[in-house]
This record gives structure tokens, C-alpha cells and sequence, in this order.
């Protein structure tokens, strides 16, 4: 069985920003079907309106072609969960979300760049109730090359 994973809006936003660093090797494994990635609309929505803004569009010359591109393989390819939006454990709101996603998709592991998830203890330790392991992009990475 493949890994599951939830990924962070930033590690996708990077892969489009540096087509040569972590976050696109890890796209790249996704397309080659390395392992599963749970999503929900939310976490859709975000991806959307982060790569949209102006000032990232613009700056990092993304197209509507390339935000299409991978919307669309994340849609076609991911697991989709439905939210309830009933956890409440982070600092930053929008974070529940991402958290929650994973417990709904019954992922092994929440990838992220994200300090309020990565060395929060309390959500760590919540996660790990469900199964779930807060990791990096590098050591995940690691783990789905060694699988």
C-alpha cells in the first residue's frame, strides 16, 4: 500500500516557483504515483488562491497554464476528504484545516514547511493520536525513495 500524505499549500506553491528543488522532485514522485496525497476543497481552494495572487503570478512569471496543470493533476489523482471543520488546536486558523485533512484522510503523514504545524508539541502530539507524523519535505522524501 502506498503512502499516504497530506501536503501543504506551500511545498505545491514552491514546486511551481523552483522546478529543480524539493517540492518538484515531490511532484514529480506524485506523477509517477510514489504515493497518495489526500486533499479536501479547502486545501484545493487555498492552492488556487495563493498561486492567483498577483504578486506571486507575477514575480515568479507562473501562467494560468501551470496553475491549471497542477490543479487539475491534484484533482484527478488525490484523495478528496470532506471537512467538517471541528478542530480548533492551532495558533493560525487556517492550519486546522490542513490538520484536519489529515486525520480525515487517514494520512500517514502531514508534509510541511510550516513552523506553527512543525514545532507546535501540542499538535504533534494530537496528530499522533491519528496515526499522523509531522515531517519535513527532505525526510519525506527520503522515506517515499527508499519505498
Amino acid at each position: 500500500m502506498a503512502t499516504r500524505a497530506v501536503i501543504d499549500t506551500n511545498i505545491w506553491v514552491s514546486a511551481l516557483i523552483n522546478p529543480f528543488g524539493f517540492p518538484a522532485r515531490l511532484r514529480k514522485a506524485f506523477e509517477n504515483g510514489t504515493f497518495n496525497i489526500i486533499i479536501s476543497d479547502p486545501l484545493i481552494e487555498e492552492l488556487a488562491d495563493v498561486l492567483n495572487r498577483p504578486r506571486i503570478r507575477d514575480k515568479y512569471e507562473i501562467t494560468e497554464a501551470d496553475i491549471e496543470e497542477l490543479i487539475i493533476l491534484i484533482e484527478e489523482r488525490a484523495e478528496g476528504v470532506l471537512l467538517s471543520e471541528d478542530i480548533d488546536i492551532c495558533r493560525d486558523k487556517d492550519d486546522n484545516l490542513v490538520i484536519e485533512t489529515a486525520i480525515k484522510g487517514h494520512a500517514e503523514f502531514l508534509v510541511t514547511r510550516d513552523d506553527d504545524i512543525k514545532f507546535d508539541k501540542k499538535v504533534s502530539s494530537f496528530l499522533l493520536q491519528y496515526g499522523v507524523t509531522v515531517i519535513s519535505l527532505s525526510k519525506f522524501i527520503a522515506i517515499i525513495n527508499k519505498s
